[in-house]
């Protein structure tokens, strides 16, 4: 009996092994590991309850692994594309905009997304141009009370999709893919805002 409580050993090992694990990635496979250690100890040791228990685990572990392996790629995906229109058609309403027109300006309410079918855009404050496939007010979303952190002018007749804070929160939640997009293109503005405040201050050499 001795070789056949070695698996035992084992698996008690490699369950203590997982509350070591730093990622849920590392946890998921130990913890598989262990699983079928403690299976191949309760088939030989006829010990049942050691046996179910762990046959009823093997697959849980399995399916959340499998879970986070696809939440994994599909963040990589995404991370390499730009935002989808398919994802804000359902949610969104169009308008067309026209040379002159002032979007918003800083400092105003802000309660919906805008993303750029066409036309040319300019936001003031960041000195920045903006055109198709472009996202406009995201940064609203965060601040405190809900304002509008750049004057946005329309250069250049073209057409927007907007989707109201409420709907763009609906799909941060639902949809993994989205919600790290939107994180990422929230990271890119601010780096960006930095980058033109830091060149401001800088002046000419």
């Amino acid at each position: 009996m001795q070789w056949i409580e070695t698996f035992g050993y084992l698996g008690a090992l490699m369950t203590l092994t997982t509350f070591s694990m730093k990622t849920m990635l590392h946890l998921r496979i130990v913890g598989i590991v262990s699983n079928l250690v403690f299976i191949t100890y309760g088939l030989l040791g006829h010990i049942h309850p050691v046996l179910l228990l762990h046959a009823t685990l093997l697959p849980l572990n399995v399916w959340r692994l499998w879970q986070l392996l696809r939440l994994t790629r599909q963040i990589r995906e995404i991370s390499a594309s730009r935002l989808s229109l398919e994802w804000l058609k359902p949610f969104s309403r169009r308008r067309h905009v026209r040379r002159g027109e002032t979007l918003f300006r800083r400092g105003d309410a802000a309660g919906e997304v805008l993303f750029i079918l066409g036309g040319q855009f300019h936001a003031v404050e960041a000195d920045v141009l903006l055109g198709p496939g472009d996202l406009i007010g995201e940064l609203g979303l965060l601040t405190r009370g809900h304002t509008r952190t750049q004057t946005v002018v329309c250069e250049q007749d073209g057409a927007l999709l907007l989707v109201s804070y409420d709907e763009v929160r609906q799909m941060y939640f639902q949809n993994p893919r989205f919600g790290f997009f939107f994180l990422e293109l929230v990271a890119e503005r601010l780096m960006r805002d930095a980058r033109q405040r830091s060149l401001a201050g800088a002046g000419p050499a």
